[in-house]
């Protein structure tokens, strides 16, 4: 039996947290871009996007409107262009990969420039990597105890001076260079 003479308590309110979504936004699915971003493409029928996201910037393959679970691969050719429209945006800074003038001879195939970090107690590397003649593939590479260096098939989420090691060691290898591998 109740007590009539304790007086009503409130209850407690559940969290906002719990069980809520984003109005609009699909189980599993990714927000539309906000910020400022540039973008190349289309490759059968994916948007590479290089986006200002909270904690640094995101590069990832756009497909209907939601984000592709693969590391990107680009057009060598677009690639300048895209850096170009970054700095223009403040994405990059200006002074980024190849301002200095000094062009490398073409690279080979697997070649790749790096910017290496931390995943936790992992080491890993955002490589800048040709993969083709007329390819580029921007990807997180992590080094797993006793398997070696491993590809991460999946968008890349770093700060921007990650983004301009990476590129700028790129330029230094030749992997931007124009003309495709050498022989």
């Amino acid at each position: 039996m109740l007590d009539q003479t304790r007086p009503a308590g409130r209850r407690p309110s559940p969290s906002r947290g719990s069980g809520r979504r984003t109005a609009g936004l699909k189980p599993g699915g990714a927000r539309s871009s906000r910020g400022p971003f540039v973008a190349a493409g289309p490759y059968d029928g994916a948007e590479i996007r290089l986006e200002r996201v909270p904690g640094g910037l995101r590069l990832a393959a756009w497909r209907g409107g939601q984000i592709d679970r693969a590391a990107p691969v680009l057009a060598a050719g677009d690639l300048p262009r895209l850096l170009a429209e970054a700095a223009a945006q403040q994405l990059l800074q200006a002074d980024g990969p190849g301002s200095d003038g000094a062009a490398a001879p073409p690279a080979e195939q697997g070649a790749f420039g790096a910017s290496a970090g931390r995943a936790g107690e992992l080491r890993d590397e955002l490589r800048v990597e040709r993969i083709d003649a007329d390819r580029v593939r921007i990807a997180r590479w992590v080094m797993r105890p006793n398997r070696g260096w491993e590809l991460q098939e999946a968008p890349v989420m770093l700060p921007p001076e990650r983004f301009s090691e990476a590129l700028a060691a790129a330029t230094r290898q030749g992997v931007l260079a124009p003309g495709g591998p050498a022989e």
